[in-house]
């Protein structure tokens, strides 16, 4: 029969209904080697019995650990932390670890104060979270417990840092298009000062390359993340190359921007012209008409291996350089019907990896 805990029941409680001495039931509830087997099955089903649960206090006393990672960001706020963070707290939780998150809201002063406060509540490590997948300052040199960088890159090679992979994804927009036959692509995209954007060119061109084709319109047309920069270079590209057959767009905004133009020349979408997005972002690209296929950069995904290496630096073993998180191209109507695009190529969504640790 369970007891109701009525009372704060002690490791001595639990020893005492497995009949082993104290030591030893500690010994079996942190699965050392030390214990036999059935020894180990019969203390667990004591604690279970007693409803017993280790003060964590005392356990990081022991193991030297207070099972808590610090988390550090500059921008809560921002649209693609939000998935990151998910990511994180479900890998952690996962592991019975628990998070502190401060936002340092991009001030250098509040950023150090935080590092303090973290380091003073005896972290066992620390992810830093970017918010451009972007180049940053390392902060490391600052902070004596392993740390991992996320969605923005250390400027210095010896931390690691997980990134999504822009170029990757790009090749999987790039790819879905050429192997639909079309051959008159172009490419709509944010700010040239964003890595993202420039990478994602970077695989436009790859893709390009390798299918002998030139890119519609000349150049990428550079500009705004927004819809209304895909209205107006959507104008620009059909005046430039008015056979052109797709558009691969920077982000989803951009892409229903174009979607909007197209329409109103009395385009075709996808008989026309096909078009891509990028980031998954289910606002425009489920509601876009029609719905769009673009890019998912599996941000969740991204928080996890973040999570991960910092088990692995935890443990001894540290690493350096860049890990690039696959991104996941998600077929919708703007390439074609999903039916007939799912039976050619196995599924709604195709996952292709293109992990590149560097």
């Amino acid at each position: 029969m369970v007891r109701q805990r009525s009372q704060s029941v002690t490791l001595s409680d639990v020893a005492r209904r497995a009949g082993v001495s104290v030591a030893t039931a500690s010994k079996a509830l942190n699965a050392r080697d030390e214990v036999a087997p059935a020894t180990r099955r019969r203390v667990l089903e004591a604690a279970e019995e007693l409803s017993f649960h280790p003060n964590a206090l005392a356990k990081g006393l022991i193991s030297g650990r207070t099972r808590t990672i610090g988390l550090l960001t500059d921008e809560l706020g921002e649209r693609f932390a939000f998935p990151v963070l998910l990511g994180i707290e479900n890998a952690l939780g996962n592991e019975q670890m628990c998070v502190l998150l401060c936002d340092a809201r991009g001030d250098v002063i509040r950023r150090r104060h935080y590092i303090r406060t973290l380091l003073a509540r005896q972290v066992d490590g620390f992810i830093i979270l970017g918010d451009s997948n972007d180049i940053r300052p390392s902060l490391t040199q600052d902070i004596p417990v392993p740390v991992v960088y996320v969605y923005g890159e250390s400027d210095d090679p010896k931390d690691l840092s997980v990134l999504a992979d822009d170029a990757g994804g790009a090749r999987l927009a790039v790819e879905h298009l050429v192997s639909l036959g079309r051959r008159r692509i172009g490419h709509i995209t944010g700010p040239e000062t964003y890595r993202a954007a420039r990478d994602r060119v970077t695989g436009l061109h790859s893709v390009l390359a390798e299918a002998g084709l030139p890119l519609a319109g000349g150049d990428p047309l550079y500009g705004e993340w927004s819809q209304r920069w895909g209205r107006h270079a959507g104008r620009m590209l059909l005046t430039a190359d008015p056979d052109i057959d797709a558009v691969f767009c920077g982000n989803d905004q951009i892409a229903t921007g174009v979607a909007e133009t197209l329409l109103d020349l009395g385009r075709r979408i996808p008989d026309d012209v096909a078009i891509v997005g990028y980031d998954n972002w289910e606002v425009f690209a489920a509601d876009c008409r029609p719905p769009l296929t673009t890019v998912d950069l599996n941000l969740q995904q991204l928080g996890a291996t973040a999570v991960k290496q910092l088990f692995a630096a935890l443990d001894g073993e540290r690493a350096a350089g860049v890990i690039r998180q696959p991104c996941r191209l998600v077929v919708r109507e703007s390439t074609g019907p999903v039916a007939s695009l799912g039976a050619a190529r196995g599924a709604r969504t195709d996952v292709i990896p293109r992990t590149v640790p560097t």
